[in-house]
């Protein structure tokens, strides 16, 4: 089973910190090779032009960063995401140059900048399926919206069926109900 392109929504009762409630998009996937991919819902609260000099990168000051996940902190990565109706799916690119992301923002694509990704070993995140860590779930025009980026963990759920209309209701911590 190839997962790229898909969304991965962590359980409830996956408890690291990291990745409490996140919604990633799954960028590559392989059983042999391992998956890479980029958590959707974590906005740093802060844009390109915020953190590096409107002169230079002129055309991308307001695209959001966000958390990408916990693999290489030190390093920003842009990516367009787009819609693709033919495939019913999320059309990515990344690893885009300050140019190419400034040209994909201006043709309408919805583009991020990313700290850090999500990576898994070969092998690693099919483990982490077996053990329910993970709520696999086809691609999504959600994610593309803007604003409210913490919500759509609950938002994608609830699309998913009744039992995960029940799952996105759950609290963080239930011990305090």
């Amino acid at each position: 089973m190839n997962l790229k392109g898909a969304l991965i929504l962590a359980d409830p009762s996956l408890h690291d910190p990291n990745f409490s409630r996140s919604v990633i998009l799954l960028t590559n996937h392989s059983n042999e090779t391992g998956a890479h991919g980029y958590i959707l819902n974590r906005p740093l609260g802060k844009s390109v032009g915020d953190v590096l000099p409107s002169a230079e990168f002129p055309g991308i000051e307001s695209v959001p960063i966000f958390f990408g996940g916990p693999v290489a902190q030190e390093q920003l990565t842009f990516a367009a995401l787009e819609w693709d109706s033919e495939l019913s799916e999320i059309a990515v690119q990344t690893h885009l140059s300050t140019a190419v992301a400034g040209e994909r923002l201006a043709s309408g694509a919805v583009v991020r900048a990313f700290v850090g990704y999500s990576g898994w070993g070969g092998g690693q995140l099919e483990a982490e399926l077996q053990q329910r860590a993970w709520i696999t779930g086809k691609s999504s025009q959600l994610v593309l919206r803007k604003g409210k980026a913490d919500q759509l963990w609950a938002e994608i759920l609830r699309t998913m069926g009744p039992y995960y209309t029940l799952l996105a209701g759950t609290p963080n911590d239930p011990s305090l109900n």
